[in-house]
């Protein structure tokens, strides 16, 4: 059977993160994405980046959401929008690397307007939202 969760909060996608990301424990760092449709349903398919250490520049940034959109379109059809997680080894909450991540990424999502879901870090010991709002309020 297909692992297919219905997503429409924050709580749900945290919950589907969780589910997916177990048992937590990394050895490298990693960023992964899905694609849901405009009802919130998470396309089958999760995509993992491995050797995802250092943040992408601005171009390479816009370059793989522009790219990410096609797909979303494609996948997910029209109100299509993705989902990340890094994923990386150790704890703690999230590091400024962690931040210029999501912040590169959500910055890109934005100039190619491609919805995207509270970016979301794994940690070998927990899995973190990271709402925009606090990436912004730190100044990434």
């Amino acid at each position: 059977m297909t692992y297919r969760p219905v997503i429409t909060s924050q709580a749900d996608l945290e919950r589907v993160w969780r589910h997916l990301m177990q048992p937590l424990g990394f050895s490298r760092e990693s960023l992964w994405f899905m694609f849901l449709d405009s009802g919130g349903a998470a396309v089958p398919q999760l995509t993992q980046l491995e050797q995802a250490e250092e943040p992408p520049d601005q171009e390479t940034a816009a370059a793989m959401t522009a790219h990410l959109a096609g797909l979303a379109r494609e996948v997910a059809g029209q109100g299509g929008r993705v989902a990340f997680l890094r994923s990386r080894p150790g704890g703690g909450g999230p590091t400024a690397r962690d931040r210029s991540w999501a912040s590169a990424l959500a910055e890109g999502c934005r100039e190619v307007d491609l919805p995207c879901e509270v970016f979301h870090l794994a940690t070998d010991h927990d899995i973190i939202p990271m709402p925009y709002d606090e990436l912004i309020a730190v100044g990434v």
